[in-house]
């Protein structure tokens, strides 16, 4: 070590500095630990938590200003989406919490008898008297609709551990249901209304041995046969004139809930070809329907307004009456159907005499404009007052056999200025034409419903020639 000493000291003065100057360095260097190892020892030192984030410093002079920024947005990002998964996991913990709840009711069925009403039916379930009430002033408009139950109807009613009332449920139609439930201190009421998809579709059919057969065999429904005899039944009688080869092609609405058909909607276009006479009517958007120049297929009244089986007595001025037993004028047409076919007015009008006496049994008087009245006899029932409007196509009453008659039927009239005249053959004034503005559009779609009619007689055609190769 004194051999070191000597030989240091005996070193130009130069050679001295620059040795001592590295010797303090080197020294400096083995006693000062660097940052990094600071930073590590400190982590090492310190318990880390699972789950919790931890920031560490980031030099300022080692990132730009804007990816300081980014940096920071990132950092942000990551504790709003850690937020936002918690919240998700506390709606999930709510709604299934409410599921189970909603599992845990128990739930009953009341159908609507005859004289029920809610209080009856809530007391035959075990209800009180003040729950009926806390129902009734629900709040939300559509809890009237609990005043109006109809015979048939079901209701489904809920009720938690404790048996209070939490909720009720009252399907009114395949598209509308009522709900009712408990808010803390009161019900509330609203009605949810399912979406109905509309497909259209076509249908079409060759008469053999009737109207109505053939209807059914196109797979029409009687609801559908009826409106298809109405639109064309103003120019066509559906009793005397059809004849076996007459044709009909129809262009109709189809609805469906969640895929499910829940029945057959509107007529958008038909043709009927009555002894190779075309006719065509196609539904506007007024809800009226129009032959494809524009005019309407309505007349001001019905050539017959009961859809019958066949016309068992025409208007005749001489007729020797059945039960009677003489010779008298017939002065109207006497329709054959079934007892409870509904027997609607012709036209607009106001009801003159609603009542029953031993010759006409129930019967119904109508006065329209022009002086025309027409008359309804021979009703089952009456569904008109004396005093009562109504118009085309209301329901006046139901086919009948009261008073003097031998089998159900309707007796129908039609006295023009106090004349009769026969209502078959009558002329009858025509219903306002479409309007000037909707012209254009008419056309349009007159166009496109022509064509669908057209392609449902080619697939009739086509399935006439396949049966007739077979």
């Amino acid at each position: 070590m004194n051999i070191i000493h000597n030989y240091f000291l005996e070193l130009p003065k130069q050679h001295k500095i620059i040795i001592s100057v590295c010797t303090i360095i080197f020294v400096l260097l083995l006693i000062l630990p660097s940052e990094k190892a600071t930073a590590g020892r400190q982590t090492q030192d310190t318990a880390l938590e699972i789950g919790k984030r931890y920031q560490l410093p980031v030099p300022q002079n080692s990132l730009s200003s804007a990816e300081s920024e980014k940096t920071q947005a990132s950092n942000t990002n990551v504790a709003v989406e850690a937020d936002d998964e918690n919240k998700k996991n506390e709606i999930d913990e709510v709604t299934e919490d409410e599921s189970e709840l909603f599992e845990s009711y128990t739930w009953d069925t009341a159908k609507v008898k005859s004289g029920d009403s809610l209080a009856k039916i809530l007391k035959r379930l075990g209800y009180s008297p003040r729950t009926t009430h806390e129902l009734s002033i629900a709040k939300g408009k559509d809890s009237k609709l609990l005043q109006k139950l109809n015979i048939g109807d079901q209701l489904h009613i809920a009720k938690d551990e404790s048996g209070k009332l939490v909720a009720l449920t009252y399907p009114l139609s395949k598209t509308d249901t009522l709900y009712v439930n408990w808010n803390t201190d009161h019900y509330e009421s609203h009605v949810e209304t399912k979406t109905v998809e509309i497909r259209e579709t076509t249908a079409h059919g060759i008469i053999k041995s009737n109207f109505w057969s053939a209807g059914i065999e196109a797979g029409l429904d009687d609801a559908q046969i009826i409106n298809l005899a109405n639109i064309f039944g103003w120019d066509i009688d559906f009793a005397l004139d059809i004849r076996s080869g007459d044709s009909f092609h129809v262009v109709y609405e189809n609805k469906y809930i969640d895929g499910e058909f829940i029945g057959a909607g509107k007529i958008l276009a038909a043709e009927f070809v009555n002894q190779n006479e075309p006719f065509q009517a196609i539904r506007f958007t007024d809800g009226e329907y129009y032959s494809a120049t524009g005019k309407s297929m309505r007349k001001a009244f019905l050539r017959a307004p009961v859809n019958f089986r066949y016309i068992s007595s025409n208007f005749k001025p001489k007729r020797f009456h059945p039960i009677q037993k003489k010779w008298k004028a017939h002065n109207g047409t006497d329709y054959r159907a079934k007892t409870g076919t509904p027997v609607v007015a012709a036209g607009n009008g106001k009801v003159i005499q609603s009542a029953y006496n031993k010759y006409n049994g129930n019967y119904v008087f109508i006065q329209h404009g022009n002086d025309i009245v027409t008359k309804y006899l021979h009703f089952s029932k009456r569904k008109v007052k004396k005093g009562q409007r109504v118009k085309q196509g209301d329901v006046i009453g139901y086919v009948g056999s009261t008073g003097m008659s031998e089998a159900p039927h309707l007796h129908y009239e039609f006295l023009l200025n106090g004349v009769h005249r026969n209502p078959r053959t009558v002329k009858l004034p025509n219903a306002n034409p479409l309007a000037k503005k909707d012209k254009a559009e008419f056309a349009m779609l007159a166009e496109q419903r022509l064509a669908e009619l057209a392609g449902s007689r080619q697939v009739m055609l086509s399935m006439q020639e396949t049966q007739s190769n077979q």
